[in-house]
């Protein structure tokens, strides 16, 4: 009998649970919104939050889809970028903008482009709030495939905490326009530079809603998986030949790669002072021999790796942690999701990947078989925001929330409620 009560019971329960959320209604949940086990600083900041769209070009670059041995062609590299920052809303104004967003693959014609849209926490086109500014500057680079509205979750929150922030459309590498490989390979580390020194361009222009708003020179730079691998390049991490070897045999073009080689002047002279920290989701390449320890070591900027222990597609301890290992010269971090894979960073999977009949990676190019996407997400929020807000703002506060000695022997960890930091790993070394 209290067998028959006890399975009642549960199956009374699962009958409320599905009606709660047969009842609720999608467009009320939002990307990056807490649960209720989510740490202390994955909350909002009390900034308002607008967000626009720039088009920009990287003027004569190498076309490496149109190169060939004996011939290089070049072009204006056309880049699309988001840009997030603390805004002024007017009266009854809302903080709500749809993202239009598609899935698929565009080389596979059993994946075909799916148009979706999604909700956010921002005003599009809203006034910016000038008082404080300048603001740092945020970079965030996707993986591939992505887009600039991979990781909204993230780049809305950092807004409303005081930063601007911009994501790019890494032209070959989105959703929309995949193209070969040794485009993304060349142009991550080059595409973030160019935002870079883009951003400083606007904000010096009277015309522009940049103007004034910007602090280029304490800028933080975001990468996920192929953008984690441009991220280290550009925090001084060069090259391997085994990577250019590895370039060389995708690429029917220019050895262009050359140009992000260790010891290469070109190299050398791009080592860029106004980026002061780097986070590197799950970024990929030291299974595949991009680094070497020479090249690990020339890494030169704090940095914050977030990784998942079961990673299958950078790796994990031939991969992430031993980049983390390897980056022996400057201050680094790593934060491990026990048993999850690579999807450490972006939203969680939209409505239209739900759907009955859909090839099961639209699904899995946004979710982790084991944890709980929105739980990743408010997690990232929270050790983001305090390594952004202790390397770019100085916030002190911040740092019990990232003193991994201390954690260790925490339970729960600093900012965590009770019974909800199992699963994780922090790391740290000071650089040698």
């Amino acid at each position: 009998m209290k067998g028959s009560n006890r399975l009642y019971a549960l199956v009374l329960i699962l009958f409320i649970t599905a009606d709660v959320w047969g009842q609720t209604d999608p467009a009320a949940v939002f990307y990056g919104d807490l649960l209720p086990d989510a740490p202390s600083l994955a909350a909002r900041g009390e900034y308002q939050v607008g967000v626009r769209t720039l088009q920009l070009k990287n003027p004569n670059q190498i076309d490496l889809l149109n190169s060939t041995k004996d011939q290089e062609v070049y072009y204006d590299r056309p880049l699309t970028v988001e840009i997030w920052y603390p805004a002024r809303l007017e009266e009854g104004a809302k903080e709500m903008v749809v993202y239009n967003e598609v899935m698929g693959n565009f080389n596979s014609p059993d994946r075909p482009l799916i148009p979706f849209t999604f909700n956010g926490r921002a005003a599009r086109e809203a006034a910016v709030f000038p008082s404080n500014a300048p603001y740092p500057l945020i970079i965030v680079s996707h993986g591939y495939t992505g887009s600039r509205y991979l990781m909204t979750y993230l780049t809305e929150n950092l807004a409303s905490k005081g930063y601007v922030v911009v994501a790019i459309d890494h032209t070959d590498s989105t959703f929309r326009d995949a193209a070969a490989f040794h485009s993304t390979l060349l142009n991550r580390s080059l595409d973030d530079l160019f935002v870079l020194n883009e951003m400083e361009r606007l904000s010096t222009e009277p015309d522009s809603f940049l103007q004034g708003l910007v602090d280029v020179n304490t800028t933080g730079l975001i990468g996920y998986s192929m953008g984690g691998y441009g991220a280290l390049n550009v925090a001084g991490g060069g090259y391997s030949s085994q990577a250019l070897q590895l370039f060389s045999m995708v690429s029917q073009g220019s050895r262009a790669l050359e140009k992000r080689m260790l010891g290469n002047e070109a190299f050398i002279n791009s080592f860029d002072s106004r980026i002061k920290a780097v986070v590197a989701l799950a970024p990929w390449g030291m299974e595949r021999g991009v680094w070497d320890a020479e090249g690990l070591a020339g890494i030169k900027i704090p940095t914050f790796f977030v990784a998942g222990s079961k990673d299958d597609i950078s790796g994990y301890e031939k991969g992430i942690k031993a980049i983390y290992e390897g980056a022996i010269h400057t201050e680094r971090y790593l934060l491990t999701y026990e048993n999850a894979r690579h999807n450490i960073a972006p939203n969680p999977p939209p409505a239209a990947a739900l759907q009955a009949g859909l090839d099961i990676n639209e699904y899995l190019r946004y979710a982790d078989s084991v944890w709980d996407q929105r739980r990743i997400n408010n997690i990232n929020q929270h050790f983001i925001t305090a390594f952004l807000g202790l390397k770019l703002k100085n916030i002190t506060a911040f740092a019990p929330y990232l003193n991994a000695a201390e954690l260790e022997n925490q339970d729960p960890w600093e900012g965590f409620l009770p019974r909800t930091s199992v699963g994780l790993e922090l790391l740290y070394e000071k650089p040698e």
